[in-house]
């Protein structure tokens, strides 16, 4: 049960901890997240790096104690649920699905999920001497091939959106599309899925489309047929109001990246400040927690990072969320955490060697706070 009843947290959730086909294919026999996440060093003084997991260790989400451990963690941090990635890229081509499909089979763990859609084409990256991206190879085309394969697409998750653990609002399951804009005739998408939810029994589904630029997007994206907007600030690194001194700290950074091969970076508790804005104050625009974030495990000094997150910062920036959502509707006091287990982003909250549970016991106090 969520510590707080009237502000739910739920958490993104990454499937990307056992072995497939493609993947050994792609990136050598065994490869799992933990190949990033283990191989990564520190790329200047005082970068926290690897990141090396605690209690759950290299875990493997083939086994089902591995996935009841997870959600018994989330639960004493007040989580309500997890939202997995889901990856369906036309014509029935899916990828990690197995722990959700293991999730629903079997029944446990007896804590509550929903589904973001990762609705994005996968790419192997090569990097020139600039830091710059200088060529992608595709691995895997997302499409949207319509009507057919939109049912098909619908009924492999009715079991899921008929499961009682599956999250909803308004008696309505919870999907989101992280990529909503990039999705032609979406808002036929989605009224086939209404009618298709009818048709089966179900109240409907309740759409959240994901964005990075809520002040341009929002609008975009309820005007496609989505009922509310996930909003992340994850990117917003700028840390000066003043446009001429952004300039000149983000020419540095980047002459840092390309000269020293230093990863563009700034503080966390600069960039948290930026983590919602005014926009997260309208009742269907959910915000986004950010523990950490750092990129280099997988994409070396190409990537940017927050420095000095700490769960002290961590249960602040938490607070200031759950203080600006307390007023609105209950059925809104709702925010997305990105993410519970994102090693390979420096983006997660499971125990890790550094600072054990303590991000855990600080989610805990700020949901017990914002209470008050």
């Amino acid at each position: 049960m969520n510590i707080n009843n009237k502000i739910k947290v739920i958490a993104f959730y990454l499937p990307q901890y056992h072995p497939t086909l493609d993947n050994n294919l792609w990136w050598g026999k065994g490869f799992t997240e933990w190949t990033n996440v283990a191989k990564a060093k520190p790329l200047f003084s005082g970068h926290y790096q690897p990141h090396i997991p605690a209690d759950l260790g290299f875990y493997d989400l083939r086994l089902s104690e591995v996935r009841q451990a997870q959600a018994e963690l989330a639960q004493e941090a007040g989580i309500e649920g997890f939202c997995y990635y889901h990856y369906w890229f036309g014509n029935e081509k899916q990828e990690l699905e197995l722990p959700f499909n293991e999730v629903v089979k079997l029944g446990k763990p007896d804590f509550p999920f929903c589904l973001c859609w990762a609705n994005e084409s996968w790419y192997s990256k090569f990097w020139n001497k600039d830091a710059k991206v200088k060529s992608k190879k595709l691995l895997v085309e997302q499409t949207y091939p319509g009507k057919d394969d939109n049912a098909k697409h619908f009924y492999s998750l009715l079991s899921a959106f008929r499961d009682s653990r599956y999250l909803k609002i308004d008696d309505r399951p919870i999907f989101m599309i992280y990529k909503p804009l990039d999705f032609p005739k979406v808002d036929s998408f989605i009224q086939e899925w209404k009618t298709l939810a009818l048709k089966n029994g179900l109240k409907g589904i309740y759409f959240i489309g994901y964005t990075l630029r809520i002040e341009t997007e929002y609008k975009k994206i309820i005007n496609a047929g989505f009922d509310a907007v996930n909003s992340c600030r994850l990117d917003q690194i700028t840390i000066d109001k003043n446009f001429f001194l952004n300039f000149i700290k983000t020419a540095i950074r980047k002459s840092e990246n390309l000269i020293f091969h230093r990863p563009m970076r700034i503080r966390y508790a600069k960039a948290m400040l930026q983590f919602v804005g005014k926009e997260e104050k309208i009742n269907n625009i959910f915000p986004t927690l950010i523990p950490n974030w750092d990129h280099t495990p997988r994409s070396g000094y190409n990537g940017y990072l927050y420095t000095k997150s700490t769960p002290e910062l961590f249960e602040k920036h938490a607070l200031q969320v759950f203080n600006m959502i307390n007023s609105k509707p209950e059925d809104d006091r709702i925010c997305f955490l990105k993410s519970w287990n994102e090693w390979g982003e420096g983006n997660y909250m499971e125990p890790d060697l550094k600072f054990g549970k303590k991000y855990i016991y600080a989610l805990r106090s700020a949901l017990k706070r914002g209470s008050e």
